[in-house]
Parts: structure tokens; sequence; C-alpha cells
């Protein structure tokens, strides 16, 4: 597996992930410095771009990498106008945030439908994408940067300082939506917009909430994700314990590569696993029996040096130095909307509802959350235990535009 695969496998867009979400016009003036150079794009009509004009641009993020980006306007369009900048959930994504096996891809839909409301948008390519696809660079140093979690906060307000100083945009009504990491780096960028030298955004829209700390994640989507499948598919009584029958049953349907590792800690044969069902009643406790063989198995005790993520310690590290989406954006004052998946088991919905409390006791009375029954971390409906990540369901887009269309 590349790296890049683990890298969305753990927060899409791990994205989306996040994945992968302004007033005055803080650093508005040096954003000329992002602008390498910008060529108008004289496209077909592909579908669901019609009515809007596609400019491809690229920005310099510095430290040697100009990347790709687009800027879409609305044709016809008076004046200057609001933006929406998307921010990718955590891998080497491109400006599509185009999704594995065919998905599709998370921000396309939304562009378009932010452009059916007259905004303007902008997606770029992360630090290490060359094109869309996604198309790795083979630059290490641009791959693998110093304290690679804050440098996608570098980026991400480079290109924010882009879209201000362009002449298409008013730069006090710049919105920040994000998937996944990108609901991170947009409640990290907007709690403190002087900071990273950015106007103050005018909103932000969270996808995907990372709302706890990034151990606590990994912990969900390396173990606890199996203790919960257990608990929900295998666990027909519901005692917290499994015959045989019940482990042998629970494996029906599954992929074969997940059945076997679930078979390799629950069964022998015909029947339970002597090794996992320690005090030998012939029964598996899940939490109990189950639990702390899944836990070595996964060495999540040694975080960060976690088995098989080695090439992502630097990234969790720097991560988990910056606040959380929940610790984070009750220090912006403008207006929010949180999204998430009731079986996102990436970023989970009760973390989602926590980080909208947060904002609520704050003191911000401007703030919208949407739990949506059915869907996982890509905002599509999906089975709970083997989510499939595709474009995001028409709902979700309808109230993106919905949301965007009342705070124009």
């Amino acid at each position: 597996m590349t790296t890049a695969k683990k890298h969305r496998k753990l927060l899409i867009a791990l994205s989306a992930s996040a994945v992968l979400a302004g007033g005055v016009g803080v650093g508005v003036g040096a954003a000329n410095a992002d602008v390498m150079k910008a060529s108008t794009a004289t496209t077909a009509e592909q579908s669901g771009w019609a009515g809007v004009t596609r400019t491809q641009v690229e920005i310099d993020f510095g430290k040697g990498w100009v990347t790709k980006a687009e800027l879409t306007v609305p044709r016809n369009a008076k004046g200057k106008l609001p933006l929406v900048v998307m921010l990718h959930g955590s891998g080497y994504n491109d400006m599509n945030q185009t999704l594995p096996d065919g998905g599709g891809s998370t921000f396309v839909p939304l562009a378009q439908g932010a452009s059916r409301e007259g905004f303007a948008t902008l997606r770029f390519n992360k630090r290490g994408v060359t094109d869309v696809g996604p198309v790795e660079s083979t630059d290490p140093a641009q791959l693998h940067p110093e304290n690679p979690y804050h440098q996608i906060q570098q980026d991400a307000a480079a290109a924010i300082r882009f879209g201000a100083a362009r002449p298409e945009i008013d730069p006090s009504k710049i919105y920040l939506l994000g998937h996944s990491e990108g609901t991170n780096v947009a409640a990290n960028l907007a709690s403190d917009p002087a900071k990273y030298n950015i106007p103050k955004p005018a909103g932000v829209i969270a996808m995907g909430v990372v709302g706890k700390d990034i151990r606590t994640l990994l912990t969900l989507q390396l173990y606890g994700r199996q203790l919960l499948q257990m608990h929900d598919e295998f666990d027909v009584d519901a005692d917290g314990r499994l015959t045989a029958l019940e482990a042998s049953d629970g494996l029906v349907g599954l992929p074969q590569a997940t059945a076997d590792q679930f078979r390799a800690i629950l069964l022998d044969g015909d029947g339970v696993l002597d090794s996992t069902d320690t005090d030998r009643d012939g029964q598996i406790a899940i939490d109990a029996e189950a639990g702390p063989v899944l836990r070595a198995a996964t060495g999540i005790d040694n975080y960060p040096d976690v088995p098989g993520l080695e090439e992502l310690k630097e990234y969790v590290t720097d991560f988990a130095r910056f606040p959380t989406v929940t610790e984070a954006l009750p220090s912006f004052t403008g207006p929010t909307l949180m999204l998430n998946g009731e079986n996102d088991l990436q970023t989970p919905a009760r973390a989602a509802l926590a980080a909208d409390a947060a904002v609520a006791a704050s003191g911000n009375k401007d703030h919208t959350i949407i739990i949506y029954p059915g869907m996982a971390h890509t905002m599509n409906i999906t089975p709970k235990f083997a989510a499939q990540f595709r474009d995001p369901d028409p709902k979700v887009v309808n109230d993106v535009r919905t949301w965007l269309r009342s705070h124009r």
C-alpha cells in the first residue's frame, strides 16, 4: 500500500476526507506573491458545468512548490463574488478530491452546486500532487515536508490569499469548506485568521468533522470499529458474547479478507478459538476477550509508533499539536455548518455533535448541524462497516447550496 493510500485510509480526504472547511482584508496585499499565472480555460459544457467559467490557475505555495488549481465563476456574474475555498481530507488529494476505485470526487459536485448559487469556487492540488488522478510528484521533499500538517495549513492559507487577491472576488466573503482533515484546517485557520495572514472567513462548512483528537480517531479506525461490528452484526442476542454459531454466521457475506481477519481471532474449526476464549466457557466475550487480542494485533497502544503506519508518524504527531474542530471552532464568530454521516467510522457523528455543542456554548447563534442516516465518511449512502467512497449524496449537495444561499 502506498503512503497516499494509507493516508486516505486514515482520514480521507480521509478523506474526505476531509476531510475533508472573510472580514477584514488581512494579508490580501501579500497575496500577489502567491499568484504565478492564470489563464482562462475555454471548456466544453461538461456535465454539471453549464453556465460556469473555469479558469486554470497556479498558486505558489513556497518551498519550491507551485500547485495547479481551478477557479470557477458563474458565467455573466456581476460585481465581486463570494468565494468557496475547498480544503481536502488527508492524503495526496487532487483538486477534485478524486476518490479511489472509480468513486467519483468529493469536490466537483459541491463546486458545481455552489456555482448555481452565484458563488465562485477555488479547488487546488495539495502539495506533492501534480495533476488530477491524483498524480503524485516524485520529489520526496514535497511529498514529505517538515511539519506536514502545519505545511498543509500554510498551503491552505496561501490558496485563500490567492483567492482574496483575485479581482472577481470579495475578500470579505470567503467561505471555507473542509472535508475530514480539511475540517480541522478550516477550524484552525478560522479561529485565528491573523496568525495565518488571511481575511476572516465569512463562514465555515465542515463535512466529516474531526471533533476528537487524532489518537482517539485512529483507535476507532484501527481497533474500535471491529468491536463495533461484532456487537452490531455478529451478536444477534446482544449479550456481549459470541457463540461459535454467532461467530460463524457473522462471517457470512463479508469480504474474504475481512472474514479471514475475524476468523483468526474467533474460530478454530467448528468451535471458538481457545486462545481467545480465556475463561474456557465456549463463548467469546467481545470486549473482555476479543478486545485485547484485537488491540494487541493493531499495536495502537504503541501510538504514535503504530505498526504499518510508520510513514505517518510525523504527520499524526504534527497533527496532534493543533486543536481539533471542537477546540478551535468556538473561537470563530461567523456562521458554521457541520455535516456528518451517521455511519461514519473515520470521524464519528457523535464527535460532530459535540463540536457543534461547543460552538453553541461559545455564544455563536448561527450554527447548524445535520447528521445523515445511512451515510459514511464521504457523505454517501453506504453499508456501515463496508463503506464505499462515492460522490456526496445529492441531499448533501442541496443542503450546502441552501446554506450558502442563506448566507450569501
